[in-house]
């Protein structure tokens, strides 16, 4: 009785784990049909004839509303049936916080052969969980959250600081997040408090492109003041921003081509209260700004379904398709004006091998008086990962990840230059290295396995990170660093937060054995894939 409550054979047909489906093509055969009734079929977290663990879970969860469900569909009764907004439907649902799984299942009227019924199927998420950080000088962290606050889909978090040597109160931190504003699609966030010397004020109103023809519109302000990293000075300081930010869009979908036009504009305004010392070419980070860029390009996305990727098992949804764009605009700085001029294209699907996706971003600003190029940056990011492949009844996925990001004509100070971040970086490594130049390899192997102990499910993994950081323009003559490792992964999908990790590693450079992070407990998930629906205007990145 004890085994069969711990170790539970998986409930997926994992002989069918790591297959790729477009799902459009199981509803191609009710395209153009009419959307009758629309039933929603709301489940619990865990199933009601579980163990004593899930069924107390069950009853102290508040069940998602209905009217939270649909909310988020994208079609209504009397419409078309399109394959490809259905699928666009269960990506949406499936992306809440407060859903672990969806689905929707069509049944044709019998009276009626052009009208379909529409069956939409969720399962919770159970959504109440805790958080906490450990950071220098005593300051700790512990937060609790609820991501849908009575059944309504609303977050609340509230985050207490403190410090663990003598437990005095550091202040605390509360935020609030509608993810969809009364159905219109719109999420609203607000967040205010203090931690320590820190404080924050932040206030927002976002409306993202989810069809092909649709439109984006959004506004922030924010009253910041926070502690920073300065790499020229390898010391921490206080900074104080007020910023505001506001942007626009739309989009038309032209069927000859098969992708969507775009057009988009923001304007990002910047005043600094309190910042390290500036100059014309000193930390033009902290110089008082107002940038005003606009954005056209191409795109188009469409939805695969697949398993064991970043999840455990539940199928996941990945993007295909691509996005070019071209920027512009200009900059009103404190000390004198810009023009801003970019471009990037990225692209992504399935290939026999596996998914590969990659992206190139190139930008600069420059004098309008001179002429002359200042702050430019070139990034290059490519991302695969295999098909699944089968050792006994375990699965294993392998990925590889490769960041280039050069940098001329930089300034100088805080943040022009680059290092190595979480996302393009050496896991197991702590030291700071800077420069001009990156160039970084990410490799991992993940091994799944079939058990589920109380519904939690593991992944073995092991990484060999390698890079090439400084200032030479030919990577190859920069400074060599690497990191191994191995680690765990647990998770259950019905659970809100991200996989528990458990990570042993070491690092080693020209020099031999470099400071390192030998061994770190986390929740950050792994990198997620591109989606390729047109954001608001950014310069090219350099981080």
């Amino acid at each position: 009785m004890l085994y069969q409550l711990l170790f539970r054979r998986s409930s997926i047909d994992t002989t069918a784990s790591g297959r790729v489906i477009d799902e459009s093509r199981l509803y191609a055969p009710y395209a153009g049909r009419t959307v009758g009734s629309i039933y929603v079929r709301r489940a619990q977290v865990f199933d009601p004839d579980g163990n004593w663990f899930e069924r107390a879970g069950n009853n102290t969860h508040a069940l998602t509303h209905e009217r939270v469900v649909r909310r988020d569909l994208l079609f209504r009764t009397g419409d078309r049936v399109d394959p490809a907004l259905l699928v666009r439907t269960k990506q949406l649902l499936r992306s809440r916080d407060y859903l672990s799984d969806a689905a929707i299942e069509l049944i044709p009227d019998p009276q009626d052969t052009s009208v379909v019924h529409v069956v939409v199927r969720t399962r919770d998420s159970w959504t109440i969980s805790a958080d906490a950080s450990f950071r220098g000088r005593g300051h700790t962290m512990f937060g609790v959250y609820d991501a849908n606050i009575l059944g309504t889909g609303n977050k609340l978090q509230l985050n207490t600081y403190f410090d663990r040597r003598d437990f005095g109160f550091g202040g605390c931190i509360v935020e609030y997040e509608i993810p969809n504003l009364l159905g219109t699609f719109y999420t609203a966030d607000f967040s205010a408090g203090r931690n320590f010397y820190e404080s924050e004020l932040r206030v927002g109103l976002h409306k993202e492109f989810i069809r092909p023809t649709d439109y984006e519109v959004g506004a922030e302000y924010n009253r910041l003041k926070e502690e920073r990293y300065f790499v020229d000075r390898d010391t921490t300081g206080l900074v104080r921003v007020e910023a505001i930010d506001a942007w626009v869009g739309r989009s038309r979908y032209l069927p000859s081509i098969a992708s969507s036009i775009f057009l988009t504009g923001r304007y990002f305004r910047a005043r600094h209260g309190r910042r390290p010392e500036v100059t014309p070419t000193h930390n033009p980070l902290f110089h008082d700004t107002d940038d005003l860029l606009v954005g056209l390009g191409l795109y188009r996305e469409k939805f695969y379904s697949a398993n064991l990727v970043h999840g455990f098992g539940i199928r996941e949804y990945l993007a295909a398709g691509y996005r070019a764009e071209l920027t512009g605009g200009y900059s009103w700085g404190e000390f004198h004006d810009r023009i801003y001029v970019g471009a990037r294209i990225m692209g992504g699907g399935f290939t026999r091998p596996g998914y590969l996706s990659g992206s190139a971003s190139v930008g600069s600003y420059i004098d309008p008086a001179t002429g002359v190029w200042s702050r430019s940056a070139a990034d290059i990011d490519l991302r695969w990962f295999s098909n699944l492949f089968i050792f006994r009844r375990n699965r294993i996925r392998q990925f590889l990840a490769l960041n280039y990001t050069q940098g001329w004509n930089r300034g100088t100070g805080s943040d022009e230059t680059v290092r190595f971040t979480t996302e393009n970086g050496l896991r197991a490594l702590r030291e700071h290295l800077v420069g001009t130049n990156r160039a970084v390899l990410n490799t991992e192997t993940v091994l799944f396995t079939p058990f589920q102990p109380l519904g939690f499910r593991f992944a073995f993994f092991g990484f060999a990170d390698f890079g090439l950081l400084g200032d030479h323009a030919n990577p190859f003559r920069n400074e060599f660093s690497a990191s191994f490792g191995v680690g765990l992964r647990i998770r259950n999908e019905r659970l809100i937060f991200h996989a528990i990790q458990i990570q042993l590693g070491i690092a080693v450079g020209k020099r031999g054995w470099l400071d390192s992070r030998y061994f770190r407990i986390s929740n950050q998930p792994r990198m997620e894939d591109f989606r390729f629906l047109p954001q608001k205007p950014e310069t090219a990145g350099f981080e």
